[in-house]
């Protein structure tokens, strides 16, 4: 009750020593005998102070400008040669700029926390109740709110390794930061939204769409071509006349004991113009000239798909066995008998079950083939590649654009533009088909 009271509500009912805790932290605590948890709070206070007054309004500063110097190089007449000179460091700037916003955000919750602890105290003490010491507070932390003491090292973990690298993702793509501003030789600067115009109505644009509209087509088909023959294999194997079901099951699940990235560069080698596939068709004299299976644009596409399905169909029909075998029987034997033929039951009864199951997974499978990097990259290089393209081949992704993008071409800009419209993209579509599944439905029923 007390930890969701405002602020202002806090301070209109607080006494004095709560009141002073909202300039002097840790003083309604030190008031009212927490004298160790008051002076930590204290401390901090003042750390923060320090801390700003000496770096952190430079490093916010550095924010607003991301640096006016820059790194040069000038004769030096003493010595007779050419001395650098030192100028600023956009990259490093930026970096330390969204550390130090994140430390303001973090006071705040600490100096919540204070003026919340001095509320508490006061509480304790009208009530006429014991007030913790910091023995007892450490105890707890330790006990009955173990739980938040584990939590803050995940918490703090997030903080630093994702949200503060996501956060600086963002932030790249209102920036010039391309091959032309490297720091720390060149100095970096804000442009606004002049990165999202040029990728959706500028010249990047004809890289762009072509091959948002390629990762669309590659994610569905890889989907759906799993999902189809891994549903078929499974029917097929799980059928009462079939012997050794365990032996062929154990066949194709071999394919995923192998790493992906071994069995996508073994295909490279075989699709390759002079590997073993035409090579045996040209002795056979089935071919003049090698198939171009991954240096023509529509038959390397085609190649992919196919590839991905020795990959992703031994998956769909794990799940599909599953599924198949915990079948109600009474259910299928009174189709039957009704007069319902093999195809009936499944388009009735087996194949509505499977979906209904595996949809979550579905949408889930093709948002990571929209940003499955292996398959493209291990298999044909984002190749072959098209002039029409800046940096980009024909068979690229958004995600192996994004790649070259940044270890290529350096251009961290748009490479961060491609990144937001992606995750976008992929967040939208997932929230739109998922509360649209029965299963969301079901539980929020």
């Amino acid at each position: 009750m007390q930890k969701s009271m405002k602020l202002k509500n806090i301070f209109s009912q607080g006494d004095r020593g709560t009141r002073l805790s909202f300039i002097l932290m840790g003083f309604g605590n030190f008031e009212k005998g927490q004298r160790i948890k008051g002076l930590l709070y204290l401390l901090g206070e003042i750390s923060f102070i320090a801390f700003m007054l000496t770096q952190g309004r430079w490093f916010l500063q550095g924010m607003l400008t991301l640096g006016t110097q820059k790194q040069a190089w000038n004769f030096n007449r003493n010595l007779g040669i050419f001395v650098r000179t030192p100028g600023d460091n956009s990259m490093i700037m930026l970096i330390y700029s969204i550390m130090t916003c994140m430390v303001v955000v973090l006071f705040f919750f600490f100096y919540r926390s204070n003026i919340q602890s001095a509320f508490q105290a006061q509480q304790l003490k009208e009530k006429k109740l014991a007030i913790p010491s910091f023995i007892q507070d450490v105890k707890n932390l330790l006990d009955g709110k173990f739980h938040l003491t584990l939590l803050s090292i995940p918490v703090i973990s997030a903080i630093v390794f994702t949200v503060m690298p996501i956060i600086y993702m963002i932030l790249l793509a209102f920036t010039n930061y391309d091959h032309n501003h490297l720091p720390p030789r060149n100095l970096f600067g804000w442009v606004g939204l002049v990165n999202f115009k040029n990728v959706l109505n500028g010249d990047i644009s004809g890289t762009f769409f072509p091959l948002l509209g390629w990762t669309l087509i590659w994610a569905f088909f890889a989907t759906i071509t799993c999902f189809f023959f891994g549903v078929m294999l499974a029917l097929l194997i799980n059928q009462k006349g079939v012997k050794f079901k365990k032996f062929w099951r154990t066949i194709f699940v071999i394919t995923m004991a192998v790493p992906p990235f071994v069995s996508l560069l073994v295909m490279q080698n075989l699709l390759h113009a002079a590997g073993p596939i035409n090579t045996l068709l040209e002795n056979w004299g089935w071919i003049t000239e090698p198939i171009p299976f991954l240096t023509d644009s529509l038959l390397a596409k085609v190649s992919i798909i196919v590839v991905n399905m020795w990959i992703g169909i031994p998956v769909t029909m794990l799940i599909s066995t599953g599924i198949l075998i915990n079948l109600p029987e009474d259910q299928l034997e009174a189709a039957r008998i009704d007069g319902a033929n093999s195809f009936h039951i499944f388009r009735f009864i087996t194949f509505p079950q499977i979906l209904a199951v595996m949809l979550p997974s579905l949408i889930q499978q093709f948002i990571g083939n929209i940003n499955n990097f292996n398959v493209i990259y291990l298999l044909t290089g984002g190749g072959p590649s098209n002039s029409n393209y800046y940096g980009a081949g024909d068979t690229d992704l958004l995600v192996t654009w994004l790649y070259k993008l940044t270890v290529e071409s350096a251009d961290y800009n748009l490479a961060s533009v491609i990144g937001i419209i992606t995750f976008v993209l992929s967040a939208v579509f997932s929230l739109f088909a998922y509360t649209r599944t029965n299963a969301y439905k079901e539980g929020s029923n």
